[in-house]
């Protein structure tokens, strides 16, 4: 076996992910070469590896999966890490557990239009192209995102503040539900053979970073504004800059060509007219399997990478701004973390890496959640590194896992549906039902019980798929 080797491509592509237009100036310009159809002329930059495709091209693809999945998931950050100021906003009547628990419901039902979503997103991506799907997603994110910053507050508009917000939600919960599995699907079908876990990583990679700067944002704009200055207007500013965001990602997508598996199904004219009936006809077990291999990640997701923000400081007493911060450290080493997973994926196998995140989960969760109850600033930022490194192992594998599972015919359909699927079910209400257990059981641990009992699940699924990672794509 050998050791796995890290794509020089990727290495650049991730050196300046920051900044995905920078670099060589024709990178705007789209694919170049053969793959753009401009004759048989190619640049060193550009040459091809025995797949076909060039390093440039793939650096494109690397950095449009990445703007496009930060630009979604940044919202749904900056959403959970402002739960309390956004819950007196909009529900200033309430007791402020119940205006809590009815902002983070509003998070939760957002999420139920996930799997018709999936449906729609999945169909499109496999029968008209995975470059369709995601630019139209993006576009849609965007525009709800910036909407939600100009919606006034309850004070001002009465009932129909809610009731906005939760249209404006609904419709991101639709256009997320197209973005996580086309990325996936989009670089695992453009990368090496041998690196599809790696090429993978960049999907909960980008999605950590929008987690990252969410919580940057919301520790700067608590630190520095008055809570009347927050309530007021300072909520507002990081949903403005959805709108900037969303136009750069998109016209980076733009600029690319469908991945070559979707490429050549086309040529052929074997694309399925009806993937998802395809799907649920031929692929059920499978769908299955990745509902449940799925579960540990919706839930431990936003668990620890989104309410616990919240968790630190409305039921453990914690500053915001010290739990942003701890948050913060925390995401930093994730996104470092997930690549590593991704080559360990690489080395390994996909099960074996699964299979080892859902028992630490399982024999770890419980104690770390009683270190955090310390109150210790640097217990509490040790205890999250060490539960955002457990996470990474599943995050950083369940990308290729699932593109992995399907064949290209359906791989946009079943990625999208049983991601979707398990989230709209278990990652969106997972805020939600945290406060909840919290309060019917008055346990501060009841969200440790809730994450191990995902983790049981996931084990047993992904123990009953089979592995991968060393067999090539299927097409039919």
């Amino acid at each position: 076996m050998q050791p796995t080797q890290t794509d020089p491509s990727l290495v650049v592509t991730l050196t300046h992910s920051n900044n995905p237009l920078s670099g060589n100036p024709a990178s705007s310009s789209g694919v170049t070469g053969n793959a753009a159809g401009l004759g048989p002329t190619l640049s060193s930059q550009n040459r091809p590896d025995p797949s076909g495709v060039g390093k440039q091209t793939r650096r494109k693809v690397i950095a449009a999966s990445f703007i496009g999945n930060f630009v979604e998931w940044f919202d749904y950050a900056v959403y959970g890490y402002l739960a309390a100021t956004i819950s007196v906003v909009f529900f200033p009547e309430s007791d402020p557990q119940t205006a809590l628990l009815a902002t983070f419901a509003l998070f939760a039902i957002s999420f139920l239009v996930r799997p018709i979503g999936g449906f729609i997103w999945g169909h499109i991506g496999d029968k008209v192209g995975r470059r369709t799907a995601l630019s139209l997603s993006i576009l849609i994110m965007s525009f709800a995102t910036f909407c939600i910053a100009l919606i006034p507050g309850y004070a001002t508009i009465g009932v129909w503040a809610p009731i906005l917000l939760l249209v404006v939600r609904i419709v991101q919960g639709f256009s997320a539900s197209g973005e996580y599995a086309g990325a996936s699907a989009f670089l695992v079908e453009y990368a090496p053979a041998n690196r599809r876990g790696l090429y993978a990583a960049v999907v909960p990679a980008s999605t950590a970073t929008g987690l990252l700067l969410g919580s940057l944002l919301a520790a700067l704009l608590t630190g520095m504004l008055s809570s009347d200055a927050m309530q007021d207007w300072g909520w507002r500013l990081p949903f403005l800059l959805a709108a900037p965001m969303g136009l750069i990602g998109r016209y980076i997508r733009t600029k690319l060509e469908d991945t070559p598996a979707f490429r050549a199904l086309t040529a052929q004219d074997e694309a399925v007219k009806a993937p998802v009936k395809s799907m649920f006809r031929n692929h059920w077990r499978q769908l299955l399997q990745a509902v449940g291999a799925v579960l540990l990640n919706a839930v431990g997701f936003y668990v620890i990478l989104s309410y616990m923000p919240t968790y630190l400081s409305e039921e453990l007493g914690m500053g915001a701004t010290e739990s942003y911060i701890a948050t913060t450290i925390a995401l930093l080493t994730y996104i470092g973390f997930i690549f590593l997973t991704g080559m360990l994926s690489d080395r390994f196998g996909r099960k074996k890496v699964l299979i080892t995140a859902s028992v630490l989960f399982i024999l770890l969760t419980v104690p770390a959640f009683i270190l955090l109850g310390t109150g210790n600033f640097l217990i509490i930022v040790l205890v999250q590194i060490l539960l955002g490194g457990m996470l990474t192992l599943n995050d950083g594998t369940l990308p290729s896992f699932l593109a992995e599972m399907f064949p290209t015919r359906v791989r946009y359909s079943g990625f999208a549906i049983s991601f979707n699927l398990s989230n709209a079910l278990f990652g969106g209400t997972a805020p939600m039902m945290a406060t909840l257990l919290i309060a019917a059981t008055a346990n501060d641990l009841a969200p440790a019980y809730y994450l191990v009992g995902a983790a049981v699940i996931s084990l047993v699924a992904v123990s009953l798929s089979r592995e991968t990672s060393r067999e090539p794509l299927r097409q039919d």
